[in-house]
Formats: C-alpha cells, sequence, structure tokens
C-alpha cells in the first residue's frame, strides 16, 4: 500500500496546459507553501492529500497570467484586493508603462499622462525603494514588477519638457534610474508619443537604455508613432536595442488611422527581420480601440471617440465627444479643450490588424488597462477571458496552449521572472482554473465594469485568491524584483 503525501493544496483532475507551450496533458498538480511541490499523472498522484483539494475535472489547469502593460502603479497601492486583475486569473503585473511611473518622483502636478496614474496627492515616492515597500507592506492580491518611466523621470530632472535634454539632465535621470533598478525595477519604459517625452531625442534614449542593458533588465516603448511614421519609429526602437545592448519590448503593437489600417503585415514583417539581430517582442491587447489621456490634437472626424473621464465635465463620462461637440456647437477639438483634463477611447484600429497581430507568435497579452477611468475601457476587466474565448475557442486564431503561453511562459521568459509563468515543481505556486468552453469576457465599451465568466479558482503564491468567481481574503502578492 502506497503511504499518503500531504500538501496544502491538490488539484486534481484537470486539463494541465503547463505554459511552455507544450500540449495539454492530464496531470494532477500539489502545492507546499507558495510553490508547486509535485506534478504527477493522475494513477501516481492517487496517494495525494491536501488540506484544500480542488477537483478541476472539465476545467483546464494553467499558470496565472502575466499582464506585460499595466497602469495599475496605483491600483495595487489603493485597491490592493485587485478584482480587475484576478478575476481574469492575472496573477502578476508589470507596472510603469508607456514611459509613466510613480518612481522616482514626487510633491509635482502630473503632466498627462502623468496623470493617468491620479493627481499630485498619489506621486508621493521619492525612490523607487520606497514605492516597492508600499507594495511589499499593502501586500496587494496579485504580484508586482515594476518598470521606471522615461516621462517620469524627465519630469523629475527637466524644466522644460519642450526641449532636448542636455548632458547633464541626462546624468541626473540616469543616476535616478541606476539606484531605481538598484532597487528592484525591472527595466525602463518610454512613452515618446507623449508630449513629457516626444522633444527626447533617439540619443537621449539609448543614454538611459544602456544604463537599463548594463543591470540586466528590459526596455519597453510605447513608440514615437504607431500610425504613418511607424516604420520609422520601429526601425529607432530596433537601433535603441542595438546599441544599449538591452532586450526590447514594443508596447501594443497597433497600425493607428484608417490610412494606416492593414499595415500590420509590413510591421510584422520588420519585426521579425528585426528579431534576427536583435532581442525584440511585442505585445497587444484583443481590442480594435485604444485609450489613454483626451488630446485636442489627437481628435479627427475620421474615428469615433469615447469619454472615459472628465474633470470638468464628469457629466459626459461614458458619451462620444462628437455626441457632446454637437450638443454644445462646438468643433470636436474645441469639445476636447473644454473636457480636459480628461481621458478617451479612441476607435482607431482595423480588427484584422488586431487578428494579425495577436496570431503572430511572438505577441504577448497586455491589457493596458487605466484604472482610474470613471468609464475604462473594457479591456481593464475584459482582456484575458476575450484572448481564451473569443480570440481562441470562437475565432480559432491559435490553439489554447499557444494562448495560454503568450499570457504566460513567453511574458515570464521575456521580462526575466524567475520560476513564474510555467507550472513545474519548484516554480511559484501562481495558478488558475477556468472552464475553456465557458471563459468570456462580459465587460463592454458600454459596460466596462463586468467581471468575466468561467475563471473559477486563481491561487497566488500558493495561496486561493479567487474562488468560483469570488474574491478570497488573504493577499498574498509579491514584489518580483530584477534579478
Amino acid at each position: 500500500m502506497t503511504e499518503t503525501e500531504k500538501f496544502d493544496v491538490v488539484i486534481s483532475g484537470g486539463r494541465l496546459i503547463d505554459g511552455s507551450g507544450a500540449p495539454a496533458r492530464d496531470m494532477d498538480v500539489a502545492i507546499s507553501g507558495d510553490r508547486i511541490a509535485a506534478v504527477a499523472t493522475p494513477e501516481n498522484a492517487s496517494h495525494w492529500w491536501g488540506d484544500l483539494s480542488i477537483d478541476a475535472s472539465d476545467r483546464v489547469l494553467a499558470p496565472g497570467f502575466i499582464d506585460v502593460h499595466t497602469h495599475d502603479d496605483n491600483a495595487v497601492l489603493d485597491t490592493p484586493t485587485m478584482p480587475a486583475k484576478l478575476s481574469q486569473g492575472v496573477t502578476t503585473v508589470i507596472v510603469g508603462n508607456c514611459g509613466i511611473s510613480l518612481a522616482p518622483i514626487n510633491n509635482i502636478d502630473p503632466p498627462p499622462p502623468l496623470n493617468l496614474l491620479g493627481g499630485r496627492d498619489r506621486f508621493r515616492f521619492d525612490n523607487m525603494a520606497d514605492y516597492l515597500a508600499a507594495v511589499e507592506e499593502t501586500r496587494p492580491s496579485v504580484n508586482v514588477a515594476a518598470l521606471v518611466g522615461h516621462g517620469t523621470l524627465r519630469v523629475g530632472a527637466m524644466d522644460d519638457l519642450t526641449k532636448v535634454a542636455n548632458a547633464s539632465e541626462i546624468e541626473v535621470m540616469r543616476e535616478k534610474l541606476a539606484v531605481s533598478l538598484e532597487a528592484g525595477a525591472i527595466g525602463m519604459s518610454t512613452g515618446l508619443y507623449y508630449k513629457t517625452s516626444a522633444a527626447a531625442s533617439t540619443e537621449e534614449v539609448i543614454a538611459l537604455a544602456k544604463v537599463v542593458g548594463a543591470a540586466g533588465g528590459i526596455y519597453t516603448t510605447h513608440m514615437r508613432n504607431e500610425a504613418d511614421n511607424i516604420i520609422t519609429s520601429l526601425e529607432e526602437t530596433q537601433t535603441t536595442g542595438q546599441q544599449a545592448k538591452v532586450p526590447v519590448v514594443i508596447s501594443h503593437h497597433k497600425c493607428s488611422q484608417p490610412e494606416n489600417w492593414g499595415r500590420s503585415g509590413e510591421t510584422l514583417a520588420f519585426i521579425e527581420e528585426a528579431r534576427n539581430s536583435t532581442t525584440i517582442g511585442l505585445d497587444a491587447y484583443p481590442y480594435s480601440a485604444s485609450s489613454t489621456v483626451l488630446d485636442p490634437d489627437w481628435v479627427n472626424d475620421r474615428i469615433r471617440v469615447m469619454i472615459t473621464t472628465s474633470k470638468p465635465h464628469p457629466e459626459a463620462t461614458g458619451r462620444d465627444l462628437a455626441d457632446l461637440a454637437e450638443e454644445w456647437d462646438l468643433s470636436l477639438k474645441e469639445a476636447a479643450v473644454k473636457l480636459s483634463p480628461a481621458g478617451a477611447i479612441y476607435f482607431q484600429i482595423d480588427e484584422d490588424d488586431v487578428q494579425r497581430i495577436l496570431a503572430y507568435p511572438p505577441t504577448m497579452i497586455g491589457s493596458d488597462g487605466l484604472p482610474h477611468d470613471e468609464h475604462p475601457h473594457p479591456r481593464l476587466w475584459g482582456t484575458f477571458p476575450r484572448v481564451l474565448g473569443h480570440y481562441c475557442r470562437d475565432l480559432g486564431i491559435f490553439d489554447l496552449e499557444t494562448a495560454v503561453h503568450k499570457m504566460t511562459g513567453l511574458p515570464a521568459q521575456t521580462f526575466g521572472l524567475a520560476d513564474r509563468g510555467v507550472v513545474r515543481e519548484g516554480a511559484y505556486a501562481d495558478l488558475v482554473v477556468f472552464n475553456a468552453e465557458k471563459v468570456q469576457d462580459m465587460a463592454t465599451f458600454e459596460k466596462p465594469l463586468q467581471q468575466s465568466k468561467g475563471i473559477d479558482y486563481v491561487f497566488v503564491n500558493g495561496t486561493l485568491s479567487l474562488m468560483l468567481g469570488n474574491l478570497c481574503p488573504d493577499r498574498a502578492g509579491q514584489v518580483v524584483r530584477n534579478i
């Protein structure tokens, strides 16, 4: 008779997709503490016993999803239960994207797009060590890895953001970046599209990216242009990666504005060729609309624009800019000025491009959700179930193993998240159990705050964090540091 083996948790009967891209197989998984203690076939696990036993029959067991592109910097402190992410099966978030991070800066009136993270009272961290310590003290329900925002560095070092940084300003930024990386930040992000950083030269970016490369970090970029000049921006991104000797991730890859629809074939061909000589990855969200601050310079009559938040006119939240402009007898740009500071959804992406980019094997999944918007883009609550349900199951643009890999093993490998993104003995017990036949995003552009269906159980570092769609009281997220 085989002796019983006791564990904290045993998950049995599930179809394991381990995050590596390997085929699914019937396997049971045991957890002890915050790690996966054993993985075995059902017959070899028949003698296991757990303080908590979960029957995952007719379910998929996978690594917890990694959201590689978030603006959850404040959300993990203000809403540490993180329902928008846990309810999707997300167990790790990467914050500080698009050149926007809470640290290292304080006591400022944040200019756009830094104000996507909140107002002056939110920017209170002189250094990255203090921010990461605050996250650890709060202990959110998800793991947190942090990037340093280039825009944040510029705001802290420069008096005039409309200029190229001079040598002394670059040195101030380099020093703050180096200290942030030493404290545990995993890399740097840029938002060269935004006015805080648009004046930055390629040389300025490379000078900073070299600090990241030397520290073994990663460089992510909201490129200078995702529309007419997208190829020029891709060239700049490749040059930065090559000269700084740093791995690069292209953030939320898209081809913006109707005149550029269909160009993803061209951009993906460029990326594929560039990957022969440069370490380049990319992420995307599964929607044909973007969302960021409302800027009068970005509105036109070729695309629909929906208001997500407005400080002077909160009653405009959820409404179309064109309707407001008509009511007020103003032009679109005049209405945008009247609404500002504000946020918006821009319906500027072609669905065929979305599918082509998502299907490209190196593409990772990132929500780019904005948790501080009153009426956010539905990607905040729906991204990962939408990939699993709509794009994988319903449209069949890739199989389930590929979908899971894009959300788990691939991002963990790309961002250097050790022992995460894969189900194997010794890895962290970040796990999700979901119903592949029923998983579905429910958030819509009209009703964006709706929880997805089909995510049954979520474990974060071995702690049951979501059960049958309901949040559990224990929070077990960790800060994931650059190693």
